[in-house]
C-alpha cells in the first residue's frame, strides 16, 4: 500500500518553516536536506517535526493546501506551542510559486 504523505520541516539555520507533499517521505527530506529543492535550498539543514500518512493524493494535496492557508497557519501554531514549547511564530509567504513558510523565533 502507498502512502501520501504531507510534512512540515523546520530550518535548523533561520527557524524557518517549509510544508510539502510526497509519496516518498525519506527521499524527499534528503532532498531538502542536499540542496535540491530551490524553495528551501538557502534555509539547510531541515528537521523532519510532523508528518501526516494518507491513504489517497487528494486528501493528501487538501490537507497541504489547508495547512498553507489561515487556519491551517492556527492549526501548526497550536501544534507547535503544544507539543514542541514553541510559542511563537512569525509567517512569511516564499517568493517561490505554490510554496509557504513562515519563520519562528528560537
Amino acid at each position: 500500500m502507498n502512502f501520501f504523505y504531507v510534512y512540515i520541516l523546520l530550518s535548523l539555520k533561520d527557524g524557518s518553516l517549509y510544508i510539502g507533499y510526497t509519496t516518498d517521505l525519506i527521499k524527499r527530506v534528503k532532498q531538502h536536506n542536499n540542496g535540491e529543492c530551490l524553495a528551501t535550498e538557502p534555509y539547510i539543514p531541515y528537521k523532519l517535526i510532523f508528518y501526516e500518512a494518507f491513504l489517497n493524493r487528494i486528501d493528501a494535496k487538501n490537507r497541504e493546501q489547508y495547512l498553507k492557508g489561515g487556519y491551517g497557519r492556527k492549526t501548526i501554531k497550536a501544534l507547535l506551542n503544544r507539543y514542541l514549547k514553541i510559542p511563537q511564530i512569525r509567517f512569511r509567504e516564499s517568493i517561490y510559486q505554490k510554496t509557504w513558510s513562515d519563520r519562528i523565533e528560537l
